[in-house]
Formats: structure tokens, C-alpha cells, sequence
């Protein structure tokens, strides 16, 4: 498929890389064995890759780097600014193994992140380069003006280190406070999952709109809609899943019951919980990109022939049904 207004071909599934990145969100990652899934997902047909300095503290960017030493050219990769850490610029976010994290949007933040993620990537080019995250406080946005942001960008596109824009986790004010300000945005990526549909009544949209592809993150909910979680799963302190609402101890052994129930739609289509749950966001919209998070080609595996999976319309609404029922007895 396209990126929205342009001509970078990306696969329908892009490999996410926020799990390789290990550090406290994501314990245990071997990086040799990270290094053979992206070069497995290759293999299958994945040749998109998204990653961003955040995920363990620019060791995921590392990882990707080495991965594609060499052959650069059959990936594309995207990954983001705004987050830095131990600079003591910006909005202090929180601490991350250690390290404090910040938020920036100048214009010297940005092109230093960019610099930055080339650096580890061993690269000259990324091919989709997103505002990790908005401003939002609006103290923060007199520091931090859109004009300030939008520029960086486009003279990163200008320059040919960049060829394309992205915002993640934006709303739709803050994708058209880009575009006024001449911003070519082309993918807006945000959370999308059975459990957490907000997008499809702004985001989706808003991509519909003006053109552009949508980069759903998080499709499985962290593992959870895999149907191999069990009740008594405890997630960590500092764990990627910390804050996920479905992975909250008083949620969890509710939404596990809601997956086993998916069991009988996965038998008529002949399809697996994770299948399922990528089919149910890719449905009758080609302009979503669907990001499938793995480090170990077992899980790789599972999730890569999800785009053989159509669903029909009685289906997505009988899901919706029963993800609604889930929803109103036991909150999201």
C-alpha cells in the first residue's frame, strides 16, 4: 500500500519495534534474536518497520539499525521526535530506567532528534517521521509554537532526510493546526483495537478526508487479545502494560473472558484471536497500516498472514456487540 500522498510503498503490516527496545517496559529482549524476526518479517513480506528513540532508550532505533546494515533501501522505516532524555529541555514526562525523560517541540529539538535517530538507524533517510506526541498544555504551546514544529519538519523533508510527515497520537485539532500552518502530513498514528475504538469517530475521518494512511498501534492490546494470556497473569511494576486499562487486575480476567469468547468467530473464518483482532481494524478501510509488535519470529509468525483474514459486515458488528456488552458492565 501507499503512504498517503506518496510514493513509498509500505507493506500492509509494519513490524513494531517498541518490544526490542526491552529496558523495564519490555524485559528479556535478545537482540540477536530481534535481529532474525525483523529479517524473518522481511521474509513474509513485512519490509515496514516502526520504532521511535523513546523505545528503550534509543537501543530499539540500535537494533533496527543493525538489522538493516547493509540493505537499506528494501525497508521502510519510521520513527519519531519529541521524546529525549537526561537534556533537561523541555516538559519533564516521567523517569525511564534511570533516566529522565523530556518532552520538546522547538525547532532545534527536533532537528537535533532527528540527527540523532539517523545516527543509530545507520542512515542518511527516514522514510516516515512523526511528532511523537502533541502540545498540549497551553503554557507549553507559548514555548513550543506549531509554526516552530511545522518548520523543522519541512525543512527535514526539504533537506531529503525525511520523506514523509506523521503525528502520533494527535487529535483532530492538532492535526489541522499542522496543516494550517502548511504542514504535509501524509499518516496519523494511534491506538485501534477491538477494546479501544475512539479513532473511528475522529481520526478515521479525518483520514478519509484529507488522504491520509492510518497507522493503528497496539492492534492485540499488548498480547491481550492473542488468547494465550491467562487470569492470573501479573503485570510488573514499569511493564509496558502498566497503564492499559483491560490489563488492570480488577479488568483483566473480565476481557480474558471476552476473548475466549471470540472462539467461535475463529472457527467459522479458520482464523486465530490475533487474526481476528487485525481483521476487525483493517475492515473495508485500505488506507490502515496495522502495526504488529514482536521480538521472537514465534510471535512474528502468528500475526503475519492476518491480511488473508476478511471479515464480513455482520461480523465486525457482532464483535462490536459483544466488545460493547464487555464495555458497559465492566468499563474500558
Amino acid at each position: 500500500m501507499k503512504i498517503g500522498h506518496t510514493d513509498i510503498n509500505a507493506s500492509a503490516i509494519t513490524f513494531g519495534a517498541m518490544p526490542i527496545g526491552g529496558g523495564t517496559w519490555w524485559s528479556g529482549s535478545d537482540d540477536k534474536v530481534s535481529i532474525d524476526t525483523i529479517h524473518r518479517a522481511y521474509d513474509l513480506g513485512i519490509n515496514t518497520i516502526d520504532t521511535a528513540p523513546i523505545y528503550g532508550l534509543g537501543h530499539s532505533e540500535e537494533v533496527v539499525g543493525k538489522a538493516i546494515a547493509g540493505q537499506r533501501d528494501k525497508y521502510v522505516i519510521s520513527t519519531k521526535a519529541t521524546f529525549d532524555w537526561d537534556t533537561g529541555e523541555g516538559r519533564f514526562w516521567h523517569e525511564v530506567d534511570g533516566h529522565k525523560v523530556y518532552v520538546a517541540h522547538g525547532y532545534k529539538d527536533i532537528i537535533k532528534d532527528c540527527e540523532n535517530s539517523l545516527k543509530r538507524l545507520g542512515t542518511d533517510y527516514i522514510d516516515i517521521y512523526y511528532t511523537h506526541n502533541p502540545v498540549r498544555d497551553p503554557a507549553w504551546l507559548e514555548k513550543y509554537p506549531v509554526e516552530d514544529t511545522v518548520r523543522a519538519l519541512m525543512d527535514l523533508k526539504k533537506a531529503g532526510k525525511i520523506r514523509c510527515i506523521g503525528s502520533s497520537n494527535v487529535d483532530p485539532e492538532h492535526i489541522e493546526a499542522y496543516m494550517a500552518c502548511g504542514c504535509e502530513i501524509d499518516i496519523i498514528q494511534r491506538k485501534y483495537t477491538i477494546l479501544a475504538r475512539g479513532v473511528e469517530e475522529n481520526i478515521l475521518p479525518i483520514c478519509e478526508k484529507y488522504g491520509m494512511t492510518f497507522h493503528a498501534y497496539a492492534p492485540i492490546e499488548r498480547g491481550l487479545l492473542t488468547g494465550t494470556v491467562t487470569k492470573d497473569r501479573v503485570v510488573p511494576p514499569g511493564d509496558a502494560r502498566e497503564d492499559q486499562a483491560w490489563w488492570a487486575p480488577d479488568k483483566l480476567p473480565h476481557a480474558i473472558d471476552f476473548v475466549d469468547g471470540l472462539k467461535d468467530i475463529c472457527e467459522e473464518y479458520h482464523c486465530t484471536q490475533t487474526d481476528l483482532a487485525i481483521a476487525f481494524i483493517r475492515h473495508n478501510r485500505p488506507y490502515v497500516n496495522v502495526i504488529y509488535g514482536a521480538r521472537k519470529i514465534k510471535h512474528l509468525e502468528a500475526g503475519a498472514a492476518t491480511v488473508n483474514v476478511t471479515l464480513r459486515d455482520d461480523t465486525v458488528a457482532e464483535i462490536r456487540r459483544r466488545a460493547e456488552e464487555l464495555e458497559a458492565k465492566y468499563g474500558g
